[in-house]
Parts: C-alpha cells; sequence; structure tokens
C-alpha cells in the first residue's frame, strides 16, 4: 500500500524519490534468538571449568569463562586494561564490572552471529560480587535469560590442594597459596551472597564437587536432563 501511494505522489510531483526499504523480517531459523544463560559458580578449584567442558560436549553449550577472558585480555599487547587486571588478578580482587560484562558480550555476539542457533551459555566464574550483578542486570536485561546457578560447593582445603596441584603445570600467577587465600576471602566475602541470593529466587542447582569428576558429573547430567 505505501509502495502505491509512493509511485502515485512520483507521478504526481514529477519526479523520482527513492521507496522506503522494507526490513528483514527475521522469523523461523534465521530469527536472533535472545541468549540462555546458566552462571556457573563455586570457590576457585571446585571444578567449574572440568565440568564446563564435559556440558559443552554432551549438551552443545557454549563455554565462556570470565577468568579466561581476562587472562587472554591480559596478555593482549594492545589492551588498555592489560595492566589494570594483571594487577587484579595477582592480588585476588575482582576486575570492574564494565571489563568483564564487555568481553562477555563480545564472545555471545560473536558466537550467536556465526550461528544464530548456538545461543545457550555457560559463563563461569561470574557473577562473583553484588557489582557483577548489578552490571549483568543493568547491561543485559531483557537482552539475555539466566536459566539457573550451577554451584559447585567444595570445602576450603580441597580446592586449595586442587590449585596448588594446578598450578604445577597450569603456568597461572595466581595459583599459589598467598593469592589462594585471597581468592578464597574474596569468594566468601563476595561471591557466596550472591549465590545465596539466587537461592532465594530458587535459581540455584547445588552440586558436592567434592567428589571424584565422573561423580561431580553424574549429578550434572542429572540436572541439565530435568532443566531441558
Amino acid at each position: 500500500m505505501r509502495s502505491r501511494y509512493c509511485r502515485q505522489l512520483q507521478r504526481a510531483l514529477g519526479f523520482r524519490f527513492p521507496l522506503p526499504t522494507r526490513r528483514p523480517l527475521l522469523f523461523g531459523p534465521h530469527r536472533l534468538m535472545k541468549p540462555l544463560v546458566v552462571f556457573v559458580l563455586g570457590g576457585p578449584g571446585a571444578g567449574k571449568g572440568t565440568q564446563c567442558t564435559r556440558i559443552v560436549e554432551k549438551y552443545g553449550y557454549t563455554h565462556l569463562s570470565a577468568g579466561e577472558l581476562l587472562r587472554d585480555e591480559r596478555r593482549n599487547p594492545d589492551s588498555q586494561y592489560g595492566e589494570l587486571i594483571e594487577k587484579c588478578i595477582r592480588e585476588g580482587k575482582i576486575v570492574p564490572v564494565e571489563i568483564t560484562i564487555s568481553l562477555l558480550k563480545r564472545e555471545m555476539d560473536q558466537a550467536m552471529t556465526a550461528n544464530v542457533q548456538k545461543n545457550k551459555f555457560l559463563i563461569d566464574g561470574f557473577p562473583r560480587n553484588q557489582d557483577n550483578l548489578q552490571g549483568w542486570n543493568k547491561t543485559m536485561d531483557g537482552k539475555a535469560d539466566v536459566s539457573f546457578v550451577l554451584f559447585f560447593d567444595c570445602n576450603n582445603e580441597i580446592c586449595t590442594e586442587r590449585c596448588l596441584e594446578r598450578g604445577k603445570s597450569s603456568g597461572r600467577t595466581d595459583d599459589n597459596r598467598e593469592s589462594l587465600e585471597k581468592r578464597i576471602q574474596t569468594y566468601l566475602e563476595s561471591t557466596k551472597p550472591i549465590i545465596d541470593l539466587y537461592e532465594e529466587m530458587g535459581k540455584v542447582r547445588k552440586i558436592d564437587a567434592s567428589k571424584s569428576v565422573d561423580e561431580v558429573f553424574d549429578a550434572v547430567v542429572k540436572i541439565f536432563d530435568k532443566e531441558g
């Protein structure tokens, strides 16, 4: 109707002008789907990364590790945030939320641009404090849905020993006893209250992470099979 009206107007005025272009309708398989997110939380050494790898293989999620993204950004010589990220990681502090969310959003956008059907994400190690949560809600409100929080519960002694063992080959500057003490304290003071908050909302799926890798994954499978 609008196109016919424009042609009539063009004839009446005696000149032509571009017709308005019709925006493509995003239906069916080409519609951009909203990201579905599972936050994966637990203390350092609780086994989050190991289990996320298995979840990706079995359920096709895209795994985004907030810590790995920050470490990659720190190693990027062109990054304006590298020095700040290095200082935060070394001292066991939490990187400013704006940096972390920008990296997460960039990775989600890239993944869904490459394949619009790949809209399920495991975000490992985030949100780590109230500032993280507020930043996520402010930036991603209406743009992503949080399905639930996968909480790997493990006591501090086991987590510390796992990280020290990992540190023998990982090359990570924070896998040492001094940094671990700071990281665990930060987790208890800042991250655990976020888990408790989601628990009150009925969104936490808790797993005993002190067991073997296979036993933990058996529990993970039961949760994901139930959640769909």
